[in-house]
């Protein structure tokens, strides 16, 4: 190994994780290999894992899993959970602690939710190298139930406004156009925590559970000015998840963007129409495929997802001795049973890589890659 691979820190980062079915180490199988290869790994834990608790949701409550199934992670290689979601809170308490407590247990630092919204907003910093690594998460789609106060615990957010204006002079009519964009307080609150905390780290990740369901290619317009304030702000990475699929990717001051990295291990029958024992998550079930135009594929029973959220990818970042980052990402493939593969550069690894190059286009975002080995780079 060469001085400047000594010196340089490898960073992973993956969309979200649910392992809501047996055996959960097994879907790890394709991609361990890799991930332990890292030298810091951190992805987004969607779900409560908790024995305790009720559910508690005025939206859609995600059924909370076994807490024993964290354990994967741990030995998949995961050093780092962010959990600012809207899932967080779906078993309340009970589920944010239990969740944390299982997570911290085996090493797995956390940032993102708490027992309260101090202890929400606080940083997890991980060293490598002799490099201090800071990561912060704010969960931007809601609910309020989800959000931490002062004395309740929950998750750290930034608040969304949603905004309707009518395309023609009729009131009550369809809106011409939707407008989002983020309450100045809470955006204070998320823009202090990254610059306070970039005076005591050498590299800054800012994880932001934002955008649009199942949409392929689409940005809210919240979504970049709040991603860009994170990089102004002193963040060297930004990363989305909640859409449950891909979205564009972005270069902005020189710091890469990934606005959404979609799906990693997700595996649950919870959104399945068949033997499904909730009335409110099978009533979501039928909804979302009438709301977002699509049939999930047969043949991917615990991954019930838009059939686009088969191309899946890692984010990869490294930092050299000196802070400068190369970023790039790894694409991969969801196997029918649950399982990510992480592709090389041949046919399909090129195809999903042309993929992720498409929706960045369709959202006029501004990014060029090529490929060096098996990773695919932006081009600065």
């Amino acid at each position: 190994m060469s001085r400047l691979e000594e010196s340089t820190v490898s960073l992973l980062l993956t969309g979200d994780l649910i392992l809501d079915e047996p055996d959960p180490d097994s879907f790890f199988d394709l991609v361990r290999p890799v991930l332990r290869k890292a030298d810091l790994v951190a992805g987004h834990v969607e779900v409560p894992h908790t024995r305790r608790g009720t559910e508690s949701s005025n939206d859609v409550p995600a059924p909370p899993a076994n807490p024993d199934h964290l354990h994967a992670l741990g030995r998949a290689g995961f050093h780092v959970a962010t959990l600012a979601g809207n899932h967080i809170f779906d078993s309340g308490p009970n589920g944010v602690e239990d969740t944390i407590a299982e997570l911290r247990a085996q090493g797995i630092e956390t940032a993102g939710a708490g027992t309260n919204l101090e202890a929400a907003r606080k940083p997890a910093v991980v060293c490598r190298k002799r490099k201090r690594m800071g990561f912060l998460s704010y969960n931007c789609v809601g609910p309020r139930d989800s959000w931490a106060a002062a004395s309740k615990p929950g998750c750290a957010y930034v608040e969304i406004i949603t905004h309707y204006e009518l395309g023609y002079a009729t009131p009550g009519g369809p809106p011409g156009r939707i407008l989002t964009f983020a309450e100045p307080e809470t955006f204070e609150q998320m823009q202090c925590d990254i610059e306070g905390l970039r005076a005591n780290v050498d590299v800054l990740v800012v994880a932001l559970h934002k955008g649009l369901g199942h949409t392929p290619a689409k940005l809210a317009s919240y979504e970049r000015p709040v991603a860009k304030a994170c990089v102004d702000a002193g963040a060297d990475v930004v990363v989305g998840h909640h859409g449950h699929i891909l979205q564009g990717v972005e270069i902005y001051r020189g710091k890469p963007i990934f606005h959404g990295l979609g799906n990693f291990v997700t595996v649950t029958r919870a959104l399945n129409l068949e033997a499904n024992p909730s009335a409110v998550r099978l009533e979501w079930a039928k909804r979302r495929r009438e709301l977002f135009g699509f049939e999930p594929d047969p043949d991917y029973p615990v991954d019930p997802f838009h059939p686009e959220a088969k191309n899946a990818m890692i984010a990869s970042v490294q930092i050299g001795e000196d802070g400068q980052i190369e970023a790039g990402f790894l694409p991969c493939w969801i196997r029918p049973n649950g399982q990510p593969e992480v592709l090389e550069h041949d046919e399909r690894g090129i195809a999903v890589a042309a993929y992720v190059q498409s929706i960045t286009r369709a959202c006029k975002l501004r990014a060029d890659f090529h490929w060096e080995d098996n990773r695919v780079l932006f081009d600065v």
